[in-house]
């Protein structure tokens, strides 16, 4: 893929399974993407697990003392389904095949790769900045429910702060060092730092709003985070 024109995104499990697959945001999303690939662009695009992984990890929990491993495991394999949905819904458009190891990045003609989780250990988060990492890119986007990441978690506290622009340091300072499985943060703690330690850009914003994100792609004002 060329490494110029490869735009990176962390497409949250949270928008794509909110509880049952979302077909009406999938048909809606693909269209965008294709319109931009058809506009030269090249795209990179990790899926993670949503309520596919939930479910799974409290039915598994249910059924065994499940270690935090197996915890990660079965989410990651939940990815993986998931993957395979976003894969086909854009038909000839993306890659045969789910990258499922981001260190290594596969030769493709297609102007679409889908990638999923890989290791226990972190989230998909990690998994499009090493994605980014192996084609240059210095931006990754992330598309989740939330217009904003926050200095902590607004449900809880009425006086959470929005965040617009915030140096990795600070939005660091703001969650856990250490990956839990589960754990739900704007951009998990593994992955925050290595963007950090690499440059990366992230953009956090709702990707239910395709205008939105089509302002960012387009370098234009938008609404959301951006971390750097």
């Amino acid at each position: 893929m060329e490494n110029k024109e490869t735009i990176v995104i962390s497409l949250g499990g949270s928008i794509v399974i909110p509880e049952l697959p979302d077909p009406e945001f999938i048909k809606t999303f693909c269209s965008f993407i294709i319109s931009e690939v058809d506009k030269g662009k090249r795209f990179v695009i990790i899926v993670g697990g949503g309520k596919t992984c939930r479910h799974y990890q409290d039915a598994l929990g249910k059924i065994i003392d499940a270690t935090v491993t197996d915890r990660d495991w079965i989410g990651i394999y939940s990815t993986h389904l998931n993957a395979q949905l976003i894969r086909m819904s854009f038909g000839k458009y993306a890659a045969e095949h789910v990258v499922v190891d981001p260190s290594v990045l596969p030769s493709f003609t297609e102007p679409i790769v889908i990638g999923a989780g890989w290791k226990p250990g972190w989230s998909t988060d990690y998994d499009a900045i090493m994605m980014a990492e192996q084609v240059s890119a210095k931006k990754v986007i992330n598309l989740s429910n939330i217009d904003y990441a926050y200095d902590k978690d607004p449900k809880k506290y009425p006086d959470a702060r929005k965040l617009e622009k915030v140096s990795w340091s600070e939005y660091r300072s703001f969650i856990p060092a250490e990956w839990t499985s589960g754990l739900s943060t704007p951009f998990d703690p593994i992955a925050s730092e290595k963007a950090d330690s690499l440059g990366i850009e992230v953009a956090i914003m709702n990707g239910r709003n395709i205008e939105n994100l089509r302002n960012y792609i387009d370098g234009k004002e938008f609404l959301g985070t951006v971390i750097k």
